[in-house]
């Protein structure tokens, strides 16, 4: 059976990465395969990364305020290129009350700050499938 593959991503100018890194570990010990982009990555080169390395997920981290603009640009953007089948979660500090809205526009899953890791596994283990799996 092949593993799951996320692509864990931080868009925009936030420069704070150590959510996303320890996210990324923590799915990496969990033994799904993970790809990471690396800081300021505009929501284009996000999603054409996602479809180059052939993810099942993408994992967004966001700090700056900008989730109710990015988010759901990467969904449409995904919607776009025919890969809508890429589930999209995020975290990072988002109002509870922009929860609602994000989760309308396609965003499968908001993880506030200081949620366990293991709630990030749970939520994957339960929604995500590998694409080539049987």
């Amino acid at each position: 059976m092949s593993k799951i593959r996320i692509l864990i991503a931080k868009p925009g100018l936030d420069g704070h990465d150590r959510g996303a890194k320890v996210v990324a570990r923590a799915l990496r010990d969990a033994g799904y395969e993970v790809i990471y982009t690396g800081l300021r990555q505009t929501p284009e080169a996000i999603v054409n990364t996602a479809i180059q390395e052939d993810v099942d997920a993408i994992g967004i981290s966001i700090l700056s305020g900008a989730h109710n603009t990015v988010f759901p640009k990467i969904v449409q953007l995904l919607k776009e290129k025919g890969a809508e089948d890429i589930v999209v979660f995020g975290g990072g500090v988002i109002p509870e009350d922009d929860i609602p809205f994000l989760l309308s526009k396609g965003v499968k899953k908001i993880f506030t700050p200081g949620t366990p890791t293991s709630e990030i596994i749970k939520f994957i283990e339960e929604n995500v499938k590998p694409k080539n799996a049987a």
